[in-house]
């Protein structure tokens, strides 16, 4: 064969060096910066984290919104079981694949996502996020963390375990306003902390009534089984979907669930506190006539007052009581505050009592003030712990940019570490609420012990640490 005839049609080059040249010109193609290619600030898809939304709906509408806004997430999947609440998520991202089912999205897709965002109603949050974890998925569970006790110390140990990176949907963990009380207590400007009063206006929704008599026809766009997951089989009623189902035992956990990681999470930093050893509570009542107590041990009450003690930490000199109120119950307002200063924001907030003074905070730790609130500009105290940028969406951010650095590398704000401690002292005032209606409305002191996840001197208690699932569903895999 002649030389002619060796050649190829590459502009009479030998097919030898047309492989040689686009050998060299693909080497020098690859180092070139991705900036380069992309135009500034581009990054590679290899680069993103790819998140799966399951919960599309509600908060999980404005979660996944939130996380878009950081340029290293991708929003790859969608999934809620209602086709209705994901319509807008769906719209705003229409690139994202849409499961109704995140069971089968896992398995289908597991392989693509990096991580996932949970947004569900609260008696599917452990199920959800624990079969992630298990798949080596970073996870952002939706506040409280679980419905049970037992699960929340599941996911605890399960991040551990799994080595992912976890964060709890307390945004206000990533505020200022936290980071500031814990530096102005550290200062010793009020002393040692040995009551804090935490308060809400919650409920906004039907609590202390009867279950709905008459069920009604499940809308075409729901998929009710799905809906249900772990709880038991009940008929769909009107009204229960998308909010209301706040107020029922077997999927919410009332006012405490609702707003109590926002208002007892700075205690929790502050003060260092971990397990409460012992919670008491009383309840609010409704009548359904003139001379009948209405008790419906289905929904949560209409209102609470609840006292946790918590053991002495390595930031306290002794024992802490903590007081929860809810359903508009509110502390006696402190003799340092002005009789026209707002007493928390709209109904909710923080108060810290010292020995040598007191300082209060909104929701969110928002509006840190020491008492009286002239004093807050007169003092200072060195700042000691860093700020995360962006606020409230730093905490989502925050996430994204941990989840990418890895395991173990990057500090977050409300890890399950954290978080689930503090789901288990809220949930654990749950208890105290159950409790009082199993004893006919008394009131009873519950003693924990943490070690075995038990309560010891009221052995009815227990049946609400560890609920049984629906036949079909479990924890683990």
């Amino acid at each position: 064969m002649s030389e002619k005839e060796k050649e190829v049609s590459t502009g009479g080059s030998s097919r030898r060096d047309f492989i040689k040249n686009s050998a060299v010109a693909a080497a020098g193609f690859m180092i070139v910066p991705r900036f380069v290619l992309g135009g500034k600030g581009f990054i590679a898809p290899s680069d993103k984290l790819m998140i799966a939304g399951v919960g599309a709906g509600g908060k999980g509408e404005s979660d996944i919104a939130a996380f878009s806004k950081s340029p290293r997430a991708e929003i790859a999947y969608l999934c809620d079981v209602d086709d209705r609440r994901a319509a807008k998520s769906r719209e705003r991202f229409p690139k994202a694949k849409y499961y109704k089912d995140w069971r089968e999205l896992l398995d289908k897709e597991g392989k693509h996502i990096d991580a996932v965002s949970v947004s569900t109603p609260d008696h599917n949050h452990a199920i959800i996020a624990y079969h992630a974890m298990a798949m080596g998925k970073h996870v952002y569970v939706q506040k409280p963390l679980t419905h049970d006790i037992y699960e929340a110390r599941m996911l605890t140990e399960a991040a551990k375990k799994f080595k992912v990176v976890t964060q709890m949907g307390n945004q206000g963990a990533s505020n200022d306003g936290t980071r500031q009380l814990a530096e102005w207590y550290d200062a010793g400007l009020i002393g040692d902390v040995h009551t804090v009063y935490a308060w809400t206006n919650r409920p906004v929704w039907p609590q202390g009534i009867p279950w709905p008599a008459t069920k009604s026809e499940v809308p075409k766009e729901l998929d009710w089984d799905l809906w249900l997951g772990t709880a038991p089989q009940k008929d769909y009623v009107d009204k229960l979907v998308p909010f209301n189902w706040r107020g029922w035992w077997d999927y919410g956990t009332g006012a405490l669930g609702d707003m109590g990681c926002h208002l007892v999470e700075a205690p929790f930093r502050v003060l260092g506190l971990q397990y409460a050893k012992d919670v008491q509570a009383s309840v609010g009542t409704v009548y359904v006539d003139e001379f009948k107590q209405g008790r419906f041990p289905e929904s949560c009450p209409p209102s609470s007052h609840i006292t946790l003690t918590f053991p002495k930490t390595n930031k306290t000199k002794g024992d802490i009581t903590v007081h929860w109120m809810d359903g508009g119950i509110q502390p006696e307002r402190p003799e340092e505050l002005g009789a026209n200063e707002r007493f928390g924001d709209d109904g909710n907030g923080t108060l810290f009592i010292g020995t040598k003074g007191k300082m209060m905070a909104s929701t969110y730790s928002r509006d840190p003030l020491l008492l009286p609130t002239s004093r807050t500009k007169e003092v200072s105290a060195p700042q000691k712990y860093k700020r995360v940028p962006g606020q409230e969406n730093g905490h989502y951010v925050q996430w994204v940019d941990a989840c990418l650095a890895g395991y173990g590398k990057m500090e977050v704000s409300s890890p399950f570490e954290v978080a689930g401690p503090l789901t288990e002292a809220l949930l654990m005032a749950n208890l105290a609420v159950r409790g009082h209606e199993l004893k006919g409305g008394s009131s009873l002191k519950l003693i924990w012990d943490n070690a075995n996840m038990k309560v010891t001197n009221f052995e009815a208690a227990n049946q609400f640490v560890k609920r049984q699932y629906r036949q079909g569903w479990n924890l683990t895999a």
